[in-house]
This record gives structure tokens, sequence and C-alpha cells, in this order.
């Protein structure tokens, strides 16, 4: 277990997530700070929550865990939603989630109790665990906050123990950002303004980060049209949440106002099919 140091932080992440995430408790009951996963027959595209854990379960299934006790990284965990629900369906399972947020460590753990996971502070771009220590890892729309960087893949590498899996859901690029049309290019810079991203890759080039830093048995899939039924709840929670705070006569905060601004141009950005997608990426450390 590392020792809890905090680490460097990248400017306006932390403010962002101490600021915000309660926020999030009206977008999901259980604290999900993601899009969700629609699957016709199992999810209901008209009840978020169902779709939101669908996404949680799609990525623990891809992790492809064993029945003997396995130890999973959750790299940008949020309130632990992610780590909550893969604790309560896998018996054998103990997680770490890594944020830099005091706000999501503090709370976030009350959430865990009684389970076997918990929340530390710790940038995932540089860790303190030793090298091949985790069974598995996951990254529910964190990466972008470092720009799916070559410095974060290369620690996720390193901390991953030989044939053990990463799993990436998030949004990305499908063309260089020089390349974006203006309308995209507009969207893409408030997206990034709006959620204190360092932005986003192009999904050709992180595949091609991916193979030279040594991950194999790359899996990519494009699952934007899996998302969508949860993007188009964007504008309905916006909505309701502001006329919760106009009902309550409570101020909104800064950092929710960037929330909310970051949440409209997710949903724009969505529209834009031949800039954006969302991917879900299964890689494995050989």
């Amino acid at each position: 277990m590392p020792t809890n140091t905090p680490p460097p932080t990248q400017p306006g992440v932390v403010e962002f997530y101490n600021e915000a995430t309660e926020d999030y408790h009206f977008w999901s009951k259980d604290y999900n700070m993601h899009f969700g996963y629609y699957l016709p027959l199992r999810t209901n595209p008209f009840k978020r929550d169902t779709m939101l854990n669908e996404m949680n379960r799609q990525v623990y299934k891809r992790l492809g865990l064993k029945d003997h006790p396995s130890v999973v990284a959750d790299l940008g965990c949020g309130m632990g939603a992610t780590m909550k629900y893969g604790l309560q369906k896998h018996p054998n399972l103990s997680s770490i989630g890594l944020t830099l947020s005091t706000f999501q460590e503090a709370e976030g753990n009350k959430l865990l109790a009684g389970l076997n996971g918990k929340i530390i502070i710790e940038n995932y771009n540089n860790t303190s665990f030793a090298s091949d220590f985790f069974d598995g890892a996951v990254a529910l729309e964190s990466f972008c906050h470092s720009g799916h960087s070559y410095q974060t893949l290369h620690e996720a590498h390193r901390i991953l123990k030989p044939r053990s899996r990463l799993v990436i859901a998030d949004a990305f690029l499908k063309q260089p950002e020089e390349k974006l049309i203006l309308s995209g290019k507009y969207c893409y810079s408030k997206l990034c303004q709006g959620w204190s991203l360092a932005g986003l890759a192009d999904i050709k080039n992180f595949e091609q980060m991916l193979r030279k830093i040594g991950f194999t048995n790359i899996r990519i899939e494009n699952i934007s049209y899996k998302v969508a039924p949860s993007v188009v709840h964007v504008p309905f929670a916006i909505s309701g949440f502001m006329i919760k705070k106009k009902l309550k006569n409570e101020p909104i905060k800064p950092q929710s106002v960037n929330n909310l601004k970051g949440s409209f141009y997710a949903l724009l950005s969505g529209l834009h099919l031949s800039v954006f997608g969302y991917y879900m990426i299964t890689c494995e450390k050989a």
C-alpha cells in the first residue's frame, strides 16, 4: 500500500472536483460521475442510473477478473461509484481508488464503508505503487484530465501485473485537433474549459501510444451510440438542477456553473459525429 502523500496537482482539476462533485448527486443517486451504456432489455433509457451502472458492469466485464482474490486500481475514481459496483459484484475483489480531490477522498470513503475498497490521494500520472502491483485497472472518463498522455499510460502499464488488463472508457477525437471543423473546435474548447480537461487524444494516435508502451491485445470499441441515450439526459438534468437551486434560493457555485457548461458542450460535441467519439478500450500488459 502506498503512502498517502499529496501529489503535484494540475491547475483547475482539484478545485473543480472539490467544489462540483456534490452536484453530481443530481446526475446520479449512486454518484456515478460518467455517462451510461444503453443495452436493450437490460437498461431503461428513461432511468439514467440503470445506464450508468451498466457502464460500470461493461467495464468490469472487460477486466476479465478470475475467481481468486484480485486488486484493481481505479485511476481517477471520483466518488468511488464504479469501485462500489465492482466490489459488490465480485466478492474476492479489493480496490484502490486514486483521486486528487480531498472532498472525494473523504466523502467517497464513506460510501465505500464496509467494502474492501479505499480511496486515497494520489496522482495517477506518478503513483507510489510498486511495479507489477495490480491485477487490473480501470479509467472511466478520467484520463482526459491528463490529455490521454503518454505519461499516464506508461504509469498505468508500470503498476499492472503481466497479463493484466487496463480498461478505459472515454471520449476521443476522431482526427487531429488542428483538422477540426470550426464548430467542432469551438465545442471542444468549451468542453475542455468547462470540465478542466487537458484535452482529448486522437483515437488513432492513442492506439499507437498503447502499442509503443507495450500494451497488447488492444481492442477499441466505438460505443458512441450506446452512450448517446444517457447524453440526451444532459439538458433535462441541467434544467432540473437549475430549477432546484432556484426553488431553494441557493446560489450556484462558480465550479457548478463550469460543470453545467461542460455538460452542455458535451451534448453539442456528441452531435459532431465526424469529430468526436466515445470509446471503450481494453488492453493487456504483456
